[in-house]
């Protein structure tokens, strides 16, 4: 399987080979060592996690995969991504791509608003009305200007985390308006009798560049990719890319293996790390980092620059935390919602609807509640034994259905800020602008002598799978290009230091 871009692959000529070590087993890691490998490089992967996938997290409710499943980390993947979905392709798994429904692309779907939850179709007076409060009084605007700006303002209330939110509501109102005022929006409004709403997966699709000039461009762009009908995911699971490309490598994946130093030397790097109660220290040739930063700065750093310590303990991380449920039945499909999200608002703020796709008969799966950045911190306080009573209860206001005895038959709670093998979910870079934002990482991604670094935080696409994945090639690339050390200080590349038990 050939991921590099050509362009790479000439830039990266062969070299005499490598013992690399690549610390994560995530896609950004297992990218990488199937990379290098190819290149004809000797690769190992230490893996703090006895699982693969990192944040690639797919949770089976029965047993051999025959029930509902829940995406408790990554779950979709938009068609623009073109790396992960010629991933996808190489690794066979092409005939499992499905359409991803998002949020607001179900009429029956719910959305709150001021006036309490309103079905999709017929939220847009609601919406529109609370968005005129909250812009000038005189200014002027066009109906369909108005009503698509109230539509884009409740996907933002829907996808940014409420502190955030409020940091630039005053002004972006009002910013909406000057990016929509030389659109022409009605070929975008759906009308259902006497209802109309904007389709905003078709108007994103025709204007995906009409927040360019934003200063919150990054946000914007995630704003249109999360609410796009051109989104995919994979049936039986998004974690079948990690698993399919950890099959493919020859190398070891040594699993439970938590680094807690790295050291940069003049020849290579000496790497602690910590299986059970034994902590040994091993010297390697070239080590791969891609553990997110939240982590790295926990563990014993030396031998790098001011700017690169700098970067990677300032870097912002946001957590996220979804509790998923097994139903009995997909009770919802009764209420008219055949699919996608509903912004529930609250504590819960979004609720997907995953499709049955197994036995029908083993019940259904409902990612109930899906929260990001200080409205995951705020779920994060409650107890976790109390965290699903607490979102169900909430939930039950436009789904009553879930207090019927038997209704719920299980349930999962990931929260990705309490892991601490990931201390949060993902990079942001949504208050930062694009040159500031680019920056960032290109001091993430640089190398430390014979140290390098990947994942979605060292990516042009934080928190996407893309991002890892473009990361990657990208560090596989600088390692097969980097000069050899001049002296050989190791054997076979991974040299044995010291030891001790904990």
């Amino acid at each position: 399987m050939d991921l590099l871009p050509e362009e790479c692959r000439t830039a990266a000529r062969a070299v005499q080979p490598k013992h690399v070590t690549v610390i994560g087993a995530g896609v950004a890691g297992l990218t990488a060592a199937h990379e290098l490998e190819r290149l004809g490089h000797r690769v190992r992967v230490l893996e703090a996690r006895l699982g693969l996938g990192g944040r690639l997290r797919t949770h089976a409710f029965t047993p051999h995969g025959s029930g509902p499943i829940a995406e408790l980390g990554a779950m979709r993947i938009p068609a623009a991504h073109h790396r992960t979905m010629r991933m996808i392709d190489q690794l066979g798994l092409a005939d499992r791509v499905r359409q991803f429904r998002t949020l607001f692309s179900d009429n029956a779907a719910y959305v709150e608003t001021p006036a309490g939850h309103a079905r999709v179709l017929a939220a847009s007076p609601i919406l529109v009305e609370e968005f005129r409060k909250a812009i000038p009084p005189d200014r002027d605007c066009r109906a369909e200007t108005l009503l698509c700006a109230a539509w884009l303002a409740a996907s933002v209330n829907a996808i940014a985390p409420a502190k955030f939110r409020c940091t630039l509501e005053a002004d972006l109102n009002v910013e909406l308006l000057d990016l929509l005022e030389r659109i022409d929006v009605r070929p975008f409004i759906v009308r259902h009798g006497a209802d109309e709403r904007i389709d905003l997966n078709r108007f994103f699709a025709n204007h995906r560049d009409f927040a360019a000039t934003s200063r919150l461009q990054h946000f914007f762009d995630d704003v249109i990719t999360e609410t796009s009908s051109a989104l995919f995911r994979l049936e039986g699971g998004i974690d079948q890319i990690a698993l399919r490309l950890a099959e493919r490598l020859r190398g070891p994946v040594h699993r439970g293996r938590r680094v807690e130093g790295l050291h940069v030397t003049p020849d290579g790097v000496l790497v602690r790390q910590r299986h059970g109660l034994t902590t040994v220290t091993t010297h390697c040739d070239y080590v791969l980092c891609t553990v997110p930063f939240s982590v790295v700065r926990g563990m014993e750093l030396s031998g790098l620059t001011a700017d690169k310590t700098a970067v990677i303990h300032d870097m912002q991380y946001w957590p996220a935390t979804k509790i998923a449920v097994h139903c009995r039945e997909a009770f919802w499909e009764q209420d008219g919602i055949t699919g996608g999200g509903s912004f529930t608002g609250g504590l819960v703020r979004q609720t997907y609807y995953p499709p049955v796709e197994n036995d029908p008969r083993l019940g259904a799966a409902l990612l109930a509640s899906y929260t990001i950045g200080p409205d995951a911190e705020l779920l994060d306080r409650i107890p976790a034994r109390e965290r699903v009573a607490t979102v169900l209860t909430e939930l039950r206001a436009i789904h009553p259905e879930l207090a019927r005895p038997g209704m719920v038959l299980d349930a999962v709670v990931q929260a990705w800020g309490e892991d601490p093998l990931s201390r949060g979910a993902a990079s942001v870079r949504w208050s930062k602008d694009v040159d500031t934002a680019e920056a960032e990482r290109a001091l993430a991604a640089a190398p430390q002598g014979r140290l390098f670094f990947a994942g979605e935080h060292c990516s042009t696409a934080p928190a996407w799978i893309e991002g890892a994945i473009e990361s990657g090639l990208t560090a596989a690339a600088a390692v097969h290009a980097c000069a050899p050390p001049a002296i050989a200080v190791s054997v076979n590349g991974f040299q044995h230091v010291s030891g001790g038990a904990a």
